[in-house]
This record gives C-alpha cells, sequence and structure tokens, in this order.
C-alpha cells in the first residue's frame, strides 16, 4: 500500500465522527503523531494564526469535529470549535479531510507536487512522510520565506488587522501565501499557503475585496 493510500484509510477511520476513530486516524500513520509531537516540542505551531474549520466555499467543516479536538489535544492547543490553529488544521488536519472542494481535496497542495514546484522544489518537498523536518516545518520555513520576499504582494488592514498576500510570481502559475495579525499592532501570522493558476487573479480580488480570506478568523 502507498503512502498515499494510507493516508486516505487514515482520513476514512475519522469519519464515524468519534473521539476513538480520530485517534486510529492519527494512530495509524506513525509518522504523524510523531510529527505533531515534535512541532509541539520545538513551539512551531505559534507561527500560525487562527483559522476556521468551516470551508468558506463549501461551508462544511474539513474534518469531524472529534479529529478536529485530537488534532488540537495532540498538539496541546487550546482550541474552540470551529476556530483552531491554522498550523493543526492547514497542514495535518488538511491531511486527513475528504471533504470534496471546488479545488479538490485540500491535501492535495502538500501530496501532488503542484505547490511544491510553484516553490521551484522537488516534487515530494511537502510530502508529510517524508523524512527530515515535518510538513509544519517545511510549510513554515517556505510561506515565511515568499512572506518576507515576494514577487507580488499587498497589504490590507481588516478590523484593525494588519493582512498580508504574497505571490511567487507576478503572473502566472505560483505559490500563495496569507497571514494575518491576531490583533491591532500584532505581527501577521501565518495562515495558509496554496498553489494558484495565476497570480494577478488573488492578488487583483485581495486589493478590490478587502475582508479575510482563506478561511481565516
Amino acid at each position: 500500500m502507498s503512502e498515499l493510500e494510507q493516508l486516505t484509510q487514515a482520513a476514512h477511520l475519522a469519519t464515524d465522527g468519534t473521539a476513538a476513530g480520530a485517534r486510529a486516524a492519527i494512530d495509524t500513520l506513525s509518522w504523524l503523531a510523531s510529527a505533531i509531537h515534535d512541532d509541539r516540542t520545538a513551539g512551531r505551531f505559534i507561527a500560525w494564526g487562527q483559522s476556521s474549520v468551516i470551508d468558506e466555499n463549501t461551508g462544511a467543516g474539513i474534518i469531524p469535529r472529534a479529529l478536529f479536538e485530537e488534532l488540537h489535544v495532540q498538539a496541546d492547543i487550546a482550541a474552540d470549535w470551529p476556530i483552531g490553529n491554522a498550523g493543526v488544521l492547514h497542514c495535518y488536519g488538511y491531511l486527513l479531510s475528504l471533504e470534496p472542494t471546488p479545488y479538490g481535496l485540500k491535501r492535495e497542495r502538500w501530496t501532488e507536487g503542484v505547490l511544491a514546484h510553484a516553490c521551484h522544489l522537488p516534487p515530494d518537498a511537502f510530502h508529510p512522510w517524508r523524512e527530515g523536518p515535518t510538513l509544519l516545518a517545511r510549510a513554515t520555513a517556505v510561506a515565511s520565506a515568499l512572506l518576507s520576499s515576494p514577487a507580488a504582494g499587498a497589504t490590507q488592514v481588516i478590523d484593525a488587522r494588519e493582512t498580508r498576500l504574497a505571490l511567487g510570481a507576478v503572473r502566472g502559475s505560483t505559490a500563495l501565501a496569507y497571514a494575518v495579525a491576531p490583533s491591532a499592532g500584532a505581527t501577521p501570522l501565518l495562515v495558509t499557503m496554496f498553489p494558484v493558476a495565476d497570480a494577478i487573479v488573488p492578488l487583483t480580488e485581495f486589493r478590490t475585496d478587502p475582508r479575510l480570506r482563506w478561511n481565516a478568523a
């Protein structure tokens, strides 16, 4: 069985919505619990802001509530459904999501290689089961670098909170990173990173329709 098939099998274990199913989903992937523990010990989750588990496109939860809660328990982060840590949800929650969206499954940004290609990295750069630094560590490093030195980007203030959009290219397919300050005057924290087909589209929408985006809370 391939790593991707194992990931899908684990995701199905959590669909019963129980605490036992959530724990089984995580425990069946030996690298997942280890990665969360490593990130928790290293304090990596503090680089990420808040996100809703309710997808803005579908209006549905990307993962069952029991899995949402178990992931945050393992990360040692207090969370109140549907708002949780963006690193927990966008990295590890998305891996175990079977909720269809207009853009495919959420995990595909990490497993399919499109985002890695957009970041000029090897196809397996974000494979979560890869040995070495955790997925969260790799995503944090790449997204932070993109936000610090984007090819194109913009800043908006929403309800006194600074939001930042960063793109790896001025036009065409590229990577997008997004950060939102937790409060007025605070430094924006990472919310998400994903590939886009044309950099001009999200940049134009960001500038003309100021609001929190991509499930930020």
